[in-house]
């Protein structure tokens, strides 16, 4: 009886592990068309879209269904989700969320001013610090749906802390983030964008 268990295990271990190479094929099948934009390995080269390298899986899931539900607007994501399964999407978000991410080089000086910011926040305008959620190395927290922040470009990280103040970006739960960068001002924006960019 033991024996015939052991058999099964290591027959099923078997094909999982022969089917592996064909499942990761699989998914790069299904990101061909995210790489244009999001580069082969998740680290984009124009710093208006975002570096998915590295994001938790749970995160780009829930994003790409917010995008196919329309709750989450981009003309050229929401259509390029539409097709896209639960399965398609979990494929994507695993693909990508194994790369790693590629930190760039930053302007220190500009980072150096987010540094406070992002670790202590503005106590005057009621700003809290951006790592009690997204983490002290901006890792983000995965089961909260918070994503990791850290090599994520400057310029990315501005435009969706202005959709998030203009009310046009709406996907956070209890408006957390819309509240947040309600408050901060274009210079303490850029700080903090430029700060996170150089995390890892």
């Amino acid at each position: 009886m033991f024996g015939s268990t052991v058999r099964s295990l290591l027959i099923s271990s078997l094909g999982f592990l022969l089917a592996a190479p064909v499942l990761a094929q699989d998914a790069k099948t299904k990101v061909a068309t995210c790489m244009a934009c999001h580069g082969p390995d998740g680290n984009s080269v124009n710093p208006e879209w975002p570096s998915l390298a590295g994001q938790h899986v749970s995160y780009l899931v829930a994003q790409l269904q917010a995008y196919k539900s329309g709750a989450r607007k981009n003309v050229n994501m929401n259509a390029m989700v539409a097709g896209l399964s639960d399965q398609d999407m979990a494929d994507i978000a695993g693909y990508f969320s194994a790369q790693p991410i590629q930190v760039a080089s930053i302007d220190a000086t500009a980072a150096a001013a987010g540094a406070g910011l992002y670790r202590g926040g503005n106590a005057a305008t009621g700003v809290p610090a951006c790592m009690a959620c997204h983490g002290p190395g901006g890792a983000g927290n995965p089961s909260a749906l918070v994503p990791a922040m850290r090599g994520q470009h400057a310029k990315y990280t501005t435009l969706q802390l202005a959709a998030y103040k203009s009310g046009e970006r709406a996907t956070d739960r209890a408006a957390i983030m819309r509240t947040i960068a309600g408050r901060l001002s274009d210079e303490e924006t850029a700080a903090v964008a430029a700060f996170i960019e150089g995390l890892h």
